[in-house]
């Protein structure tokens, strides 16, 4: 008999634990059929039975632009450069190195209790995969140094970050507003 058309055991508990590791960070089904080489059914019974729920339906984010607004780009720039620094420096690779940085991005910035990340799993993931394609790049900001996340096609010559040039609506939110209003 051959072991050729048979998965090893130890491979496929590798796998689901892998799955598992990303369902709990809140990868979405379509991330773990990218990264994961579990059936869709697997994964779609693995996710109920840890999240209790369907996973989410719908497309993931396919357009650079939300990464470029200013919030998302703060968050998302950290998340890049502590990716890079892994990748760089510690020999973090694939959806590992995706793990452990967003898991980074996590401790630098815990959601407030009940809200969910800015930064989801599953953008982060998106974010290095346009990275990938250069349709996003790090440009250091003229005036702090930083590197933050920019258009790859766009000129950023005198570029300046969003935190030295601070759009007049930063911190606005409704959130803030009722915040405000309640204080």
């Amino acid at each position: 008999m051959s072991n050729a058309g048979k998965k090893s055991v130890v491979t496929e508990a590798q796998e689901i634990g892998l799955a598992i590791e990303l369902i709990n960070l809140g990868a979405r089904l379509q991330l773990l059929e990218s990264e994961v080489s579990l059936s869709r059914e697997r994964l779609l019974k693995l996710y109920k039975e840890l999240k209790g729920v369907s996973p989410p339906k719908g497309m993931l984010p396919f357009s650079t632009d939300w990464f470029l607004t200013w919030q998302p780009n703060i968050h998302a720039s950290l998340f890049i450069n502590i990716h890079d620094f892994l990748v760089q420096h510690a020999g973090a690779t694939g959806i590992r190195a995706v793990m452990k940085a967003y898991q980074l991005y996590l401790e630098q910035m815990p959601p407030a209790p009940g809200e969910e990340p800015l930064l989801s799993l599953t953008r982060a993931w998106t974010l290095v995969r346009f990275f990938g394609s250069r349709m996003l790049e790090l440009k250091a900001c003229r005036k702090c140094q930083g590197k933050f996340v920019v258009n790859g096609m766009d000129l950023n010559g005198d570029y300046h970050c969003g935190l030295c040039h601070m759009p007049s609506r930063a911190g606005k939110t409704r959130k803030a507003k009722e915040e405000s209003l309640t204080a």
